[in-house]
């Protein structure tokens, strides 16, 4: 069922609606064992804190090549919509690379977005013939103006990024699932399996990472998880989910029962 689900977005087709970052890990070559045990396609790259460029120092693509692994720059770090058009611009220049993940930070304690500025971005961004991925607030309308000015997907924060702390706002993502006709990826706040598996079970489209596999006991081992609850999460919002009722509904039919 998997293979025939696949996710689109920006018109590319992918089997795995797992994301996932290459910051935060112990060295590179751990990063490169769990992101082929995460079964991701898509790996962001956050271009004002990795070498793409330097030769003399490691590089991101001695350990994982853009041939096997679509990279999707970021602006980590980014606070201004100039920093972030920047950043992205020159990702163009160096790589070629047009589909893009956007975010404009509002505060280094908080890392939550700031939304006027991320929303002024995209805007200059689309008109640059850029396809922009944006991670936002879980506000269903700053979600909508994001797809009406033409964001290739929606990303809203679960929870702060590197919280762990799951999705906080079950309704505010079903709001902005049911009104989006482009993907809906949830991008931060992720902890472990049964968050990413809340987030497919809610009709999200896709789920991206980094903290939650990165920063686990074992990256590896946790990579697969997320692989296999993103995937179980799919399959259980394919297959439809009872309804809560407040009262024991029997297995067994309590009608046509044999006497003794």
């Amino acid at each position: 069922m998997i293979d025939d689900d696949p996710l689109f977005v920006a018109g590319r087709q992918f089997r795995s609606r797992l994301l996932v970052g290459t910051g935060k890990y112990k060295d590179f070559s751990e990063m490169a064992v769990a992101i082929k045990a995460s079964g991701a396609q898509i790996v962001t790259v956050a271009i004002r804190r990795i070498n793409l460029t330097d030769p003399t120092k490691p590089m991101l693509v001695d350990y994982i090549s853009p041939k096997d692994y679509i990279f999707l720059p970021n602006t980590a770090g980014c606070f201004t919509v100039d920093d972030a058009v920047r950043t992205l611009r020159l990702a163009r220049e160096i790589g070629g690379w047009n589909l893009v993940k956007l975010e404009v930070l509002g505060d280094q304690k908080s890392l939550y977005p700031n939304m006027i500025e991320t929303l002024k971005a995209a805007e200059i961004l689309i008109e640059d013939e850029f396809q922009v991925m944006v991670y936002c607030t879980d506000d269903p309308v700053f979600a909508k103006k994001l797809e009406n000015l033409g964001c290739c997907a929606i990303m809203p924060l679960g929870a702060p990024i590197g919280s762990g702390l799951g999705i906080q706002n079950y309704m505010n993502i079903r709001l902005i699932v049911e009104q989006a006709k482009v993907p809906v990826l949830i991008d931060a706040g992720v902890g472990t399996a049964s968050d990413a598996t809340i987030a497919m079970e809610l009709g999200c489209d896709g789920v991206l990472m980094n903290t939650a596999i990165a920063q686990a006991k074992n990256p590896i081992v946790m990579a697969n998880a997320m692989r296999l609850s993103v995937e179980a999460g799919r399959l259980a919002y394919l297959g439809g989910r009872i309804p809560k009722k407040f009262y024991t509904n029997p297995s067994s039919p309590v009608t046509g029962l044999i006497s003794e």
